[in-house]
């Protein structure tokens, strides 16, 4: 019997090769072309960011949108140097002007972009496996087995 679990182990494991090859991908997001580029490339100003009345929880969602996009930043509300600074590489990235402050339709863009993102990790987390991980920490099936017999030992001799 133990040798027949064995073996459909490594055929799962063998089948399942392919998928782990995938891996992330290198190749960079299709953010989408601003549906209207004339005014997404526009410089942006203090006074045109301030035109779109950011609050702090759409700043902090800006900042999370940074981060989720791969340009890191502190997700506090507060639009310091550090998120300036990505901001600038986020638009340089999209062919705008690097000024470090938005617009609206490069806000638009931006919160997109993110949504985008954010849904295609949540579906390549729900294909990687993600109800593995609800089995308290201990290390999926087999580690719930392991951590079950290391307290029935455990109990047995006292530790």
């Amino acid at each position: 019997m133990r040798a027949l679990i064995l073996a459909l182990s490594i055929l799962t494991i063998v089948a399942s090769a392919p998928g782990a090859n995938a891996g992330l991908s290198s190749s960079p997001r299709d953010s989408g072309a601003p549906a209207e580029t004339a005014v997404a490339t526009a410089d942006a100003d203090q006074q045109t960011e301030n035109q779109i009345g950011l609050t702090k929880a759409k700043r902090r969602a800006v900042q999370r949108g940074l981060t989720r996009l791969g340009f890191g930043t502190k997700i506090n509300g507060t639009f310091d140097d550090q998120t300036r600074a990505a901001i600038a590489r986020w638009q340089e990235e999209r062919g705008y002007p690097a000024t470090g402050f938005l617009n609206a339709a490069q806000h638009k863009v931006l919160m997109a972009a993110a949504t985008e993102a954010a849904k295609s990790d949540r579906q390549a987390r729900r294909h990687a496996g993600g109800r593995a991980r609800s089995s308290r920490n201990a290390g999926g099936p087999i580690g719930a087995i392991g951590g079950a017999m290391h307290r029935v030992v455990g109990g047995i001799f006292g530790r």
